[in-house]
């Protein structure tokens, strides 16, 4: 069998870190504009503002969601940039997890207590920024799907149809009642 001289693995189709950073990003612009909705724009840095099921959020919080969501959906274009929105989620929710923990009184001594707490965080929150850091490192380290190609063969692979590596027109030239083999 002969082998091409010159070959790369190269990423197939629509990726999972794709699909995953898609979704998350849809979801976190439904829960942003939802909050939107609930909270409104008055008290935009209040620290008590509205509840979002056990959630508690105002403006800030709300658009930093919007933004977070219009984020993933933009960057769910390409496998890569999919892979940097999971480093992102990563090290962005695990801040904010972080922040949490200390607003929230977990700390003996809270070093950001002059800060307030301008996001509205609260337990609930602390738990969702956890998980969110953590689905950011999974989209971030999922693996690709990768094909080896030649140097000489396009970048887009070629739909299957589901019959080999035989291609056959879908109007051939046979009649409908014999087949249109060679």
């Amino acid at each position: 069998m002969d082998r091409p001289t010159e070959t790369q693995l190269r990423p197939v189709g629509l990726q999972p870190a794709q699909v995953l950073a898609g979704v998350v990003g849809l979801i976190f612009l439904v829960l942003g504009v939802a909050g939107l909705i609930r909270t409104g724009f008055a008290n935009f840095l209040a620290a008590q503002h509205g509840e979002l099921w056990v959630f508690t959020v105002n403006p800030l919080h709300n658009v930093v969601h919007v933004v977070v969501g219009v984020l993933g959906l933009c960057l769910a274009l390409t496998s890569a940039s999919a892979r940097v929105y999971g480093w992102v989620l990563f090290a962005g929710f695990g801040a904010l997890f972080v922040w949490g923990l200390a607003v929230t009184g977990v700390f003996v001594s809270n070093p950001v207590s002059g800060l307030g707490n301008t996001l509205a965080l609260n337990a609930a929150d602390n738990w969702l920024h956890l998980g969110g850091a953590l689905l950011g490192l999974v989209i971030a380290t999922m693996p690709a799907r990768k094909r080896v190609v030649s140097a000489a063969e396009p970048a887009q692979p070629q739909p299957s149809t589901g019959q080999g590596d035989r291609q056959r027109p879908l109007w051939g030239g046979g009649d409908a009642h014999t087949p249109d083999h060679p």
